[in-house]
């Protein structure tokens, strides 16, 4: 697994937005109201509720924005991209800023890179040297995150300062933007941090322990299965279909094949185009398809998902630098 560099031998377009939307897309910017009208509520409510149900509703709000930045990144839910922006920039996990999420994601859209060490900054994938450097502790600590279980248990406390260490890396090669996103993310920090402790009275450390990691750790349920390294493109990226509580959460990108193909569709319209989509998208995809996330579960809670070394080395390039 290659550090995260934006600075690709290959063009990333920008993905602009989806032709026949509406200027303002109500459904996703009443999704952002109830969100940090929820968030805003459920952490204030620490004072007088227990902790175990401030968390109960915190989490999910948490993992609810996270998708919800997801969707943003990709055009929604105005025509303004300024005001998209400042939808999604209140940094409520506190530890990714938003700008350089969206940045590393489309270079993530690039899909014939799909699961390449060094091209997809996403990918699980190790690149054969990276492994070999990484010592026997680093091996064993990825080795246990490639199981469901391990993914979820370990995987906040591994990919969270993995992260925050390559970013820092990329600040001090000055990688591209790297310098004004983070200052600009820090300032964003300070009104949650004073949310939290000044006004809602909890410690930051039992908001990160209790609710950012957990958070994170519902979000790498997601991203556990959505890809896999195979020849053709299209049987890179998975399906997971019937969540009727995870799916909702991450905004229908458990469809993950669908998102690949058509990246610029709203989150609301998901499910009436894979209904039309289906079979032709499970065919492209290899039949690479879980009927809900307890049959990941089943299949991979204590065994790996797959190789973690890629299995070429790399995905070969299809075009030129």
């Amino acid at each position: 697994m290659a550090a995260a560099s934006t600075d690709r031998p290959f063009t990333v377009p920008d993905p602009g937005r989806a032709p026949g939307l509406p200027a303002v897309e109500w459904p996703t910017l009443l999704l952002a109201v109830a969100t940090y009208g929820g968030w805003l509520a459920a952490t204030y409510a620490y004072r007088v509720w227990p902790l175990w149900a401030v968390v109960v509703v915190v989490v999910p709000l948490l993992v609810l924005h996270s998708s919800l930045q997801h969707e943003i990144l990709h055009g929604h839910p105005t025509r303004w991209r300024p005001v998209n922006s400042l939808l999604a920039i209140v940094p409520l996990s506190l530890w990714l800023p938003y700008r350089r999420y969206r940045q590393i994601h489309l270079i993530h859209h690039v899909n014939d890179r799909l699961t390449d060490p060094h091209d997809d900054p996403e990918t699980n994938y190790w690149d054969p040297g990276d492994w070999a450097r990484l010592g026997a502790v680093g091996r064993t600590l990825v080795r246990i995150q490639s199981t469901l279980a391990g993914r979820i248990l370990l995987g906040p406390f591994w990919r969270i300062p993995r992260h925050l260490y390559k970013e820092l890396r990329a600040l001090v090669r000055n990688e591209r933007h790297t310098r004004a996103y983070w200052p600009e993310h820090l300032l964003w920090c300070v009104p949650v941090l004073l949310w939290v402790k000044a006004v809602c009275g909890m410690p930051i450390w039992i908001y990160v322990l209790t609710m950012v990691i957990p958070g994170n750790a519902i979000l790498g349920i997601r991203s556990y299965a959505e890809h896999r390294a195979r020849p053709a493109i299209r049987e890179r990226t998975a399906i997971v279909e019937g969540s009727w509580l995870l799916g909702p959460l991450f905004l229908f990108n458990n469809l993950h094949s669908l998102h690949h193909e058509e990246p610029l569709m709203p989150w609301y319209r998901y499910n009436a185009r894979y209904r039309v989509v289906r079979a032709r998208l499970v065919a492209d995809n290899g039949g690479l398809l879980y009927s809900t996330y307890f049959d990941v579960a089943r299949r991979f809670l204590f065994r790996p998902h797959d190789v973690l070394v890629h299995p070429t080395g790399g995905v070969p390039r299809t075009r030129p630098a």
